[in-house]
Protein backbone atom coordinates (compact mmCIF):
# COMPACT_ATOMS: atom_id res chain seq x y z
CA UNK A 1 0.00 0.00 0.00
CA UNK A 2 1.68 3.29 -0.95
CA UNK A 3 1.27 6.33 1.86
CA UNK A 4 1.21 9.39 -0.07
CA UNK A 5 2.71 10.20 -3.12
CA UNK A 6 -0.08 10.85 -5.43
CA UNK A 7 1.37 13.78 -6.81
CA UNK A 8 3.96 11.68 -7.99
CA UNK A 9 1.98 8.64 -8.74
CA UNK A 10 -0.05 11.16 -11.18
CA UNK A 11 3.27 12.39 -12.89
CA UNK A 12 4.31 8.98 -13.70
CA UNK A 13 1.21 7.32 -15.00
CA UNK A 14 0.76 10.44 -17.12
CA UNK A 15 4.04 9.01 -18.85
CA UNK A 16 1.91 7.23 -20.85
CA UNK A 17 -0.38 9.43 -22.22
CA UNK A 18 1.86 11.41 -23.60
CA UNK A 19 2.07 11.65 -27.48
CA UNK A 20 6.13 11.50 -27.52
CA UNK A 21 8.59 9.08 -25.80
CA UNK A 22 9.28 9.81 -22.37
CA UNK A 23 12.63 10.08 -20.49
CA UNK A 24 12.14 10.06 -16.35
CA UNK A 25 14.71 10.34 -13.56
CA UNK A 26 13.24 9.59 -10.23
CA UNK A 27 15.86 10.54 -7.51
CA UNK A 28 15.90 11.30 -3.64
CA UNK A 29 17.72 9.82 -0.57
CA UNK A 30 18.52 5.83 -0.29
CA UNK A 31 15.91 4.05 1.30
CA UNK A 32 12.86 7.16 0.38
CA UNK A 33 11.03 4.80 -0.94
CA UNK A 34 11.65 5.02 -5.02
CA UNK A 35 12.41 1.74 -6.19
CA UNK A 36 8.72 0.69 -4.60
CA UNK A 37 7.10 3.99 -5.19
CA UNK A 38 8.00 3.30 -9.44
CA UNK A 39 7.32 -0.44 -9.33
CA UNK A 40 3.67 -0.36 -7.37
CA UNK A 41 2.44 2.65 -9.62
CA UNK A 42 2.99 0.58 -12.94
CA UNK A 43 2.05 -2.61 -11.00
CA UNK A 44 4.91 -4.09 -11.58
CA UNK A 45 4.46 -4.43 -15.33
CA UNK A 46 7.77 -3.58 -17.44
CA UNK A 47 9.14 -4.69 -21.14
CA UNK A 48 12.63 -4.44 -19.54
CA UNK A 49 13.96 -4.07 -15.57
CA UNK A 50 17.24 -3.89 -14.17
CA UNK A 51 19.32 -2.69 -10.83
CA UNK A 52 22.50 -1.71 -10.85
CA UNK A 53 25.76 -4.00 -8.98
CA UNK A 54 26.69 -1.82 -5.96
CA UNK A 55 30.27 -1.69 -6.00
CA UNK A 56 30.25 -4.13 -8.91
CA UNK A 57 33.00 -4.00 -11.55
CA UNK A 58 32.16 -3.35 -15.30
CA UNK A 59 32.03 -6.97 -16.50
CA UNK A 60 29.65 -7.83 -13.27
CA UNK A 61 27.21 -5.08 -14.58
CA UNK A 62 27.36 -6.03 -18.47
CA UNK A 63 26.42 -9.51 -16.76
CA UNK A 64 23.87 -8.61 -14.49
CA UNK A 65 21.96 -6.45 -17.36
CA UNK A 66 22.71 -9.60 -19.31
CA UNK A 67 20.84 -11.64 -16.78
CA UNK A 68 17.48 -8.94 -16.89
CA UNK A 69 17.84 -8.83 -20.32
CA UNK A 70 17.23 -13.06 -19.99
CA UNK A 71 14.35 -12.30 -16.67
CA UNK A 72 12.78 -10.64 -19.69
CA UNK A 73 12.66 -13.25 -22.15
CA UNK A 74 15.86 -12.91 -24.17
CA UNK A 75 17.92 -15.11 -24.92
CA UNK A 76 21.65 -13.55 -25.62
CA UNK A 77 25.47 -13.38 -24.48
CA UNK A 78 27.25 -11.40 -22.13
CA UNK A 79 27.74 -7.80 -23.86
CA UNK A 80 31.09 -6.47 -23.73
CA UNK A 81 30.40 -2.97 -23.90
CA UNK A 82 27.25 -0.57 -22.99
CA UNK A 83 26.92 0.22 -26.67
CA UNK A 84 26.32 -3.59 -26.87
CA UNK A 85 24.43 -3.77 -23.76
CA UNK A 86 21.97 -1.55 -24.82
CA UNK A 87 22.15 -2.78 -28.76
CA UNK A 88 20.57 -6.37 -27.42
CA UNK A 89 18.05 -3.68 -25.44
CA UNK A 90 16.60 -2.39 -28.71
CA UNK A 91 16.24 -5.76 -29.93
CA UNK A 92 14.12 -7.04 -26.71
CA UNK A 93 12.12 -3.91 -27.15
CA UNK A 94 11.09 -4.24 -31.21
CA UNK A 95 9.98 -7.76 -30.29
CA UNK A 96 7.97 -6.73 -27.54
CA UNK A 97 4.09 -6.30 -28.01
CA UNK A 98 2.32 -3.40 -29.88
CA UNK A 99 1.52 -0.34 -26.88
CA UNK A 100 4.09 1.75 -24.75
CA UNK A 101 7.13 -0.26 -23.29
CA UNK A 102 7.86 1.02 -19.82
CA UNK A 103 11.86 0.37 -19.18
CA UNK A 104 13.13 0.67 -15.70
CA UNK A 105 16.47 0.99 -14.65
CA UNK A 106 17.26 1.38 -11.14
CA UNK A 107 20.69 2.48 -9.43
CA UNK A 108 21.76 4.16 -12.43
CA UNK A 109 24.49 5.51 -10.97
CA UNK A 110 26.29 2.02 -9.73
CA UNK A 111 26.38 0.90 -13.33
CA UNK A 112 28.91 4.21 -14.16
CA UNK A 113 31.96 2.41 -13.40
CA UNK A 114 35.31 3.62 -14.52
CA UNK A 115 35.94 3.62 -18.92
CA UNK A 116 32.87 2.64 -18.93
CA UNK A 117 31.10 4.91 -20.91
CA UNK A 118 28.01 4.57 -19.85
CA UNK A 119 26.46 8.04 -20.44
CA UNK A 120 27.57 7.78 -24.24
CA UNK A 121 26.15 4.60 -24.91
CA UNK A 122 22.96 6.14 -22.86
CA UNK A 123 22.70 8.93 -25.45
CA UNK A 124 23.01 6.70 -28.32
CA UNK A 125 20.31 4.66 -27.14
CA UNK A 126 18.17 7.91 -26.62
CA UNK A 127 19.37 10.24 -28.90
CA UNK A 128 19.88 7.67 -32.03
CA UNK A 129 17.24 5.31 -31.58
CA UNK A 130 14.19 5.64 -28.51
CA UNK A 131 13.23 9.18 -29.78
CA UNK A 132 13.60 8.26 -33.41
CA UNK A 133 11.10 5.44 -33.39
CA UNK A 134 8.26 6.00 -35.33
CA UNK A 135 6.23 4.27 -32.24
CA UNK A 136 7.24 7.15 -29.84
CA UNK A 137 6.38 4.06 -27.12
CA UNK A 138 9.15 4.21 -24.93
CA UNK A 139 8.65 5.44 -21.67
CA UNK A 140 12.35 5.09 -19.57
CA UNK A 141 12.57 5.85 -16.37
CA UNK A 142 16.04 5.75 -14.22
CA UNK A 143 16.40 6.26 -10.86
CA UNK A 144 19.07 6.44 -8.47
CA UNK A 145 19.81 6.96 -4.55
CA UNK A 146 22.89 9.07 -5.53
CA UNK A 147 21.28 12.51 -5.68
CA UNK A 148 24.50 14.09 -6.95
CA UNK A 149 25.29 11.74 -10.05
CA UNK A 150 21.67 12.13 -11.21
CA UNK A 151 22.43 15.86 -10.87
CA UNK A 152 25.45 15.91 -12.40
CA UNK A 153 25.04 13.44 -14.97
CA UNK A 154 21.53 13.39 -16.19
CA UNK A 155 19.68 16.93 -14.89
CA UNK A 156 22.85 19.10 -15.67
CA UNK A 157 24.72 17.46 -18.34
CA UNK A 158 26.46 19.36 -21.14
CA UNK A 159 27.01 16.79 -23.67
CA UNK A 160 24.20 14.76 -25.41
CA UNK A 161 21.81 14.12 -22.85
CA UNK A 162 21.06 17.85 -22.11
CA UNK A 163 17.74 19.02 -22.34
CA UNK A 164 16.49 14.91 -23.10
CA UNK A 165 14.35 14.53 -19.83
CA UNK A 166 11.37 15.28 -20.12
CA UNK A 167 10.16 14.47 -16.52
CA UNK A 168 12.40 14.70 -13.16
CA UNK A 169 11.13 13.65 -9.56
CA UNK A 170 12.62 13.94 -6.50
CA UNK A 171 11.19 12.20 -4.17
CA UNK A 172 11.41 13.40 -0.34
CA UNK A 173 10.97 12.01 2.89
CA UNK A 174 7.73 11.70 4.46
CA UNK A 175 6.22 14.35 6.33
CA UNK A 176 4.98 14.03 9.77
CA UNK A 177 1.53 13.31 8.41
CA UNK A 178 2.16 11.13 6.00
CA UNK A 179 4.38 8.99 8.85
CA UNK A 180 1.02 9.27 10.99
CA UNK A 181 -0.24 7.51 8.14
CA UNK A 182 1.70 4.78 7.89
CA UNK A 183 2.03 3.76 11.29
CA UNK A 184 -1.92 3.88 11.34
CA UNK A 185 -1.53 1.30 7.97
CA UNK A 186 0.74 -0.68 10.10
CA UNK A 187 -1.56 -0.80 12.99
CA UNK A 188 0.81 0.55 15.48
CA UNK A 189 -0.66 2.14 18.43
CA UNK A 190 1.06 5.47 18.61
CA UNK A 191 0.30 9.05 19.37
CA UNK A 192 1.39 12.32 17.73
CA UNK A 193 3.97 12.73 20.59
CA UNK A 194 5.75 9.32 19.79
CA UNK A 195 5.37 9.87 15.85
CA UNK A 196 7.21 12.81 16.47
CA UNK A 197 10.07 11.38 19.06
CA UNK A 198 10.46 8.40 16.29
CA UNK A 199 10.56 11.02 13.31
CA UNK A 200 13.44 12.90 15.15
CA UNK A 201 15.42 9.37 15.13
CA UNK A 202 14.23 8.06 11.73
CA UNK A 203 13.20 11.02 9.74
CA UNK A 204 10.50 10.43 7.14
CA UNK A 205 12.48 7.13 5.87
CA UNK A 206 10.19 4.49 4.79
CA UNK A 207 12.61 1.55 5.03
CA UNK A 208 13.19 2.77 8.66
CA UNK A 209 9.40 3.20 9.90
CA UNK A 210 8.97 -0.36 7.89
CA UNK A 211 10.59 -2.25 10.79
CA UNK A 212 8.66 -0.90 13.88
CA UNK A 213 6.61 -3.76 15.79
CA UNK A 214 3.09 -2.53 17.38
CA UNK A 215 2.91 -3.68 20.86
CA UNK A 216 6.19 -2.16 21.74
CA UNK A 217 6.99 1.26 23.11
CA UNK A 218 9.09 3.85 21.07
CA UNK A 219 12.11 2.98 23.49
CA UNK A 220 11.83 -0.55 23.14
CA UNK A 221 11.69 -0.35 19.21
CA UNK A 222 14.48 2.51 19.37
CA UNK A 223 16.69 -0.59 21.31
CA UNK A 224 15.68 -2.84 18.77
CA UNK A 225 16.33 -0.98 15.65
CA UNK A 226 19.80 0.20 16.82
CA UNK A 227 21.21 -1.11 19.96
CA UNK A 228 20.39 -4.61 20.44
CA UNK A 229 22.40 -7.55 19.36
CA UNK A 230 20.26 -8.38 16.28
CA UNK A 231 19.35 -4.70 15.62
CA UNK A 232 18.31 -4.31 11.79
CA UNK A 233 19.74 -1.05 11.40
CA UNK A 234 23.00 -1.46 13.20
CA UNK A 235 24.54 -1.30 10.14
CA UNK A 236 22.97 1.05 8.41
CA UNK A 237 24.69 4.02 8.14
CA UNK A 238 28.31 2.89 7.01
CA UNK A 239 25.78 1.46 4.32
CA UNK A 240 24.08 4.46 3.61
CA UNK A 241 27.52 6.85 2.75
CA UNK A 242 29.34 3.93 1.35
CA UNK A 243 26.44 3.50 -0.92
CA UNK A 244 26.23 7.10 -2.22
CA UNK A 245 29.74 8.39 -2.40
CA UNK A 246 32.73 6.52 -3.82
CA UNK A 247 35.64 7.76 -1.47
CA UNK A 248 32.97 8.34 1.71
CA UNK A 249 35.57 8.81 4.38
CA UNK A 250 36.35 13.13 3.50
CA UNK A 251 31.91 13.49 3.25
CA UNK A 252 32.16 12.39 7.02
CA UNK A 253 34.98 14.41 8.13
CA UNK A 254 32.73 17.35 7.04
CA UNK A 255 29.57 15.50 8.71
CA UNK A 256 31.64 15.25 11.66
CA UNK A 257 32.60 18.35 12.12
CA UNK A 258 29.07 19.84 11.28
CA UNK A 259 28.01 17.46 14.04
CA UNK A 260 30.71 18.33 16.58
CA UNK A 261 30.42 22.06 15.90
CA UNK A 262 28.83 24.87 17.30
CA UNK A 263 24.73 24.45 16.85
CA UNK A 264 24.60 27.36 14.85
CA UNK A 265 26.28 25.96 11.96
CA UNK A 266 29.57 26.40 10.19
CA UNK A 267 31.15 28.37 7.45
CA UNK A 268 33.06 26.83 4.28
CA UNK A 269 36.61 28.14 6.41
CA UNK A 270 35.81 27.00 10.23
CA UNK A 271 34.88 23.35 7.88
CA UNK A 272 38.33 23.24 6.71
CA UNK A 273 39.97 24.23 9.62
CA UNK A 274 38.30 21.62 11.53
CA UNK A 275 38.62 18.60 9.18
CA UNK A 276 42.16 19.44 8.02
CA UNK A 277 40.36 18.95 3.78
CA UNK A 278 42.46 20.83 1.30
CA UNK A 279 40.61 23.55 0.00
CA UNK A 280 39.64 23.50 -3.75
CA UNK A 281 36.94 22.24 -5.86
CA UNK A 282 36.87 18.39 -4.50
CA UNK A 283 36.12 20.14 -1.30
CA UNK A 284 33.17 22.44 -2.44
CA UNK A 285 31.69 19.07 -4.64
CA UNK A 286 31.41 17.71 -1.07
CA UNK A 287 29.52 20.40 -0.01
CA UNK A 288 27.37 20.23 -3.14
CA UNK A 289 26.76 16.61 -2.30
CA UNK A 290 26.24 16.52 0.62
CA UNK A 291 23.35 19.26 0.55
CA UNK A 292 22.10 17.62 -2.90
CA UNK A 293 21.52 14.55 -1.42
CA UNK A 294 19.91 16.19 2.01
CA UNK A 295 22.65 15.67 4.65
CA UNK A 296 23.44 18.81 4.81
CA UNK A 297 21.86 23.02 4.36
CA UNK A 298 23.47 25.93 3.63
CA UNK A 299 21.93 29.67 4.76
CA UNK A 300 22.51 33.01 4.55
CA UNK A 301 20.73 35.83 5.59
CA UNK A 302 18.82 38.04 2.75
CA UNK A 303 21.13 40.31 3.72
CA UNK A 304 24.71 38.41 4.29
CA UNK A 305 26.80 37.49 1.79
CA UNK A 306 26.94 34.28 0.22
CA UNK A 307 30.53 34.09 0.77
CA UNK A 308 29.41 34.09 4.09
CA UNK A 309 27.15 31.03 4.14
CA UNK A 310 26.55 28.90 7.23
CA UNK A 311 26.07 25.12 7.22
CA UNK A 312 24.01 22.59 9.08
CA UNK A 313 23.97 19.04 9.78
CA UNK A 314 20.04 18.75 8.89
CA UNK A 315 19.36 14.62 8.47
CA UNK A 316 17.59 13.05 11.72
CA UNK A 317 19.25 10.02 11.67
CA UNK A 318 22.61 11.42 11.03
CA UNK A 319 22.06 13.38 13.67
CA UNK A 320 20.71 10.87 16.00
CA UNK A 321 23.79 8.50 14.88
CA UNK A 322 26.22 10.77 16.20
CA UNK A 323 24.33 12.35 19.35
CA UNK A 324 22.72 8.77 20.56
CA UNK A 325 23.96 5.66 18.81
CA UNK A 326 28.21 6.25 18.82
CA UNK A 327 27.88 7.66 23.00
CA UNK A 328 26.48 3.93 24.04
CA UNK A 329 30.09 3.52 25.09
CA UNK A 330 29.35 0.44 27.38
CA UNK A 331 26.63 -1.55 24.16
CA UNK A 332 23.96 -1.55 26.44
CA UNK A 333 20.85 -3.42 24.64
CA UNK A 334 18.28 -1.12 26.38
CA UNK A 335 20.44 1.96 25.84
CA UNK A 336 17.52 3.94 24.51
CA UNK A 337 14.94 2.73 27.72
CA UNK A 338 17.80 3.13 30.22
CA UNK A 339 18.49 7.02 28.78
CA UNK A 340 14.93 8.47 27.90
CA UNK A 341 14.69 10.56 30.42
CA UNK A 342 18.52 12.28 31.10
CA UNK A 343 19.68 15.25 30.29
CA UNK A 344 21.91 14.16 27.27
CA UNK A 345 18.90 12.84 25.93
CA UNK A 346 16.90 16.20 26.28
CA UNK A 347 19.87 18.02 24.77
CA UNK A 348 19.29 15.91 21.67
CA UNK A 349 15.31 16.16 21.45
CA UNK A 350 16.19 19.92 21.44
CA UNK A 351 18.31 19.78 18.22
CA UNK A 352 15.92 17.64 16.30
CA UNK A 353 12.78 19.23 16.91
CA UNK A 354 14.76 22.08 15.22
CA UNK A 355 15.59 19.86 12.34
CA UNK A 356 11.93 18.67 12.21
CA UNK A 357 10.20 22.25 12.51
CA UNK A 358 12.85 23.37 9.36
CA UNK A 359 11.63 20.32 7.67
CA UNK A 360 7.98 21.30 7.84
CA UNK A 361 7.71 25.29 6.97
CA UNK A 362 4.99 24.76 4.86
CA UNK A 363 3.03 23.23 7.84
CA UNK A 364 3.85 25.99 9.51
CA UNK A 365 3.26 28.80 7.30
CA UNK A 366 -0.52 27.40 6.82
CA UNK A 367 -0.56 27.65 10.61
CA UNK A 368 0.41 30.91 10.85
CA UNK A 369 -2.43 31.83 7.76
CA UNK A 370 0.31 32.61 5.11
CA UNK A 371 0.26 30.09 2.95
CA UNK A 372 -0.24 32.17 0.06
CA UNK A 373 2.20 34.81 0.82
CA UNK A 374 5.49 34.62 -0.84
CA UNK A 375 8.16 34.18 1.84
CA UNK A 376 11.62 34.35 1.72
CA UNK A 377 12.83 31.41 4.79
CA UNK A 378 16.19 32.12 6.10
CA UNK A 379 18.19 31.96 9.21
CA UNK A 380 20.09 34.64 10.64
CA UNK A 381 23.24 34.89 12.71
CA UNK A 382 25.47 37.81 14.10
CA UNK A 383 29.01 36.83 15.37
CA UNK A 384 29.36 38.19 19.29
CA UNK A 385 31.79 41.03 19.83
CA UNK A 386 32.98 42.97 23.10
CA UNK A 387 30.11 44.71 23.28
CA UNK A 388 27.24 42.11 22.17
CA UNK A 389 26.93 38.30 22.38
CA UNK A 390 26.35 36.58 19.18
CA UNK A 391 22.57 35.61 18.04
CA UNK A 392 21.71 33.15 16.49
CA UNK A 393 17.91 32.47 14.97
CA UNK A 394 17.07 29.46 12.97
CA UNK A 395 14.26 30.33 11.33
CA UNK A 396 13.58 33.67 10.02
CA UNK A 397 10.43 34.27 7.79
CA UNK A 398 10.42 37.14 5.50
CA UNK A 399 6.83 38.07 4.15
CA UNK A 400 5.77 40.48 0.94
CA UNK A 401 3.07 41.88 2.95
CA UNK A 402 5.44 44.06 5.63
CA UNK A 403 5.90 41.42 8.10
CA UNK A 404 8.76 39.55 9.17
CA UNK A 405 7.97 36.32 11.60
CA UNK A 406 11.68 35.59 13.87
CA UNK A 407 10.59 31.67 15.01
CA UNK A 408 12.00 29.98 18.39
CA UNK A 409 12.05 26.42 18.44
CA UNK A 410 11.30 24.68 21.64
CA UNK A 411 10.50 20.93 22.24
CA UNK A 412 8.83 20.39 25.97
CA UNK A 413 7.08 17.46 27.26
CA UNK A 414 4.75 19.68 28.72
CA UNK A 415 3.33 23.46 28.25
CA UNK A 416 6.44 25.30 27.45
CA UNK A 417 7.04 28.14 30.26
CA UNK A 418 8.85 31.73 28.94
CA UNK A 419 10.64 32.29 32.10
CA UNK A 420 12.02 36.25 33.03
CA UNK A 421 15.98 35.24 31.34
CA UNK A 422 14.70 33.58 28.49
CA UNK A 423 12.31 36.36 27.78
CA UNK A 424 14.94 38.90 28.12
CA UNK A 425 17.07 36.97 25.75
CA UNK A 426 14.30 36.60 23.21
CA UNK A 427 14.12 40.27 23.69
CA UNK A 428 17.52 40.91 22.69
CA UNK A 429 16.94 38.38 19.88
CA UNK A 430 14.61 40.70 18.32
CA UNK A 431 16.44 43.78 19.19
CA UNK A 432 19.93 42.20 17.64
CA UNK A 433 17.75 40.83 14.25
CA UNK A 434 16.24 45.02 13.91
CA UNK A 435 19.25 46.92 14.61
CA UNK A 436 22.10 44.90 12.61
CA UNK A 437 20.25 43.38 9.25
CA UNK A 438 18.50 44.87 6.38
CA UNK A 439 15.29 44.10 7.09
CA UNK A 440 12.91 47.04 7.45
CA UNK A 441 9.69 44.54 7.76
CA UNK A 442 7.97 44.68 11.25
CA UNK A 443 8.63 42.01 13.51
CA UNK A 444 6.37 39.41 14.84
CA UNK A 445 7.79 36.76 17.30
CA UNK A 446 6.47 33.10 16.83
CA UNK A 447 7.25 30.18 19.41
CA UNK A 448 7.03 26.43 17.58
CA UNK A 449 6.82 24.29 20.77
CA UNK A 450 5.15 20.91 21.32
CA UNK A 451 2.34 21.04 23.31
CA UNK A 452 2.09 25.49 23.20
CA UNK A 453 2.88 28.32 25.78
CA UNK A 454 2.12 28.88 29.28
CA UNK A 455 0.06 32.24 29.25
CA UNK A 456 2.36 33.74 32.08
CA UNK A 457 3.21 37.69 32.36
CA UNK A 458 5.79 37.03 29.60
CA UNK A 459 3.64 35.57 27.41
CA UNK A 460 3.08 38.79 26.03
CA UNK A 461 6.42 39.10 23.91
CA UNK A 462 4.94 36.67 21.15
CA UNK A 463 2.42 37.54 18.42
CA UNK A 464 1.96 33.79 17.51
CA UNK A 465 2.09 29.90 18.47
CA UNK A 466 2.75 27.13 16.64
CA UNK A 467 2.58 23.26 18.38
CA UNK A 468 3.19 20.08 17.40
CA UNK A 469 -0.41 19.07 16.72
CA UNK A 470 -0.04 21.82 13.14
CA UNK A 471 3.44 20.31 12.10
CA UNK A 472 0.63 17.25 11.34
CA UNK A 473 -0.98 19.31 9.06
CA UNK A 474 -1.54 17.66 5.36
Amino acid sequence: MIIGREKERRELLSLLEKEESQFCAVYGRRRVGKTYLIRETFNYQFCFQHTGVAKGTLKQQLTAFRNSLVAAGMTCAIPKTWIDAFELLKKLISNAPVGKKVLFIDELPWMDTPKGNLIGALENFWNGWATARREKDIVLIVCGSATSWISKKLLKDKGGLRGRLTNRIKLAPFTLRECELFAKGANLALGRKDILELYMILGGIPYYWSFLNKGLSVAQNVDQLFFSETAQLRDEFEALYSTLFKRPANYLKVIECLCNGRKSGMTREDILNESKLSDGGTFSTILEELEESGFIRRFTSADTAETNALYQLIDNYTLFHYLCIKKNAYSDEHYWSNTFISTAHNTWRGFAFERVCLQHIPQIKAALGIAGVQTNVCSWTARGTDKRRGTQIDLVMQRADGFTDICEMKHSVNLFTIDKDYANDLHNKLVAYQELSKDKRTLHLVMITTYGVVHNSNYNIIQNEVTMDDLFAL
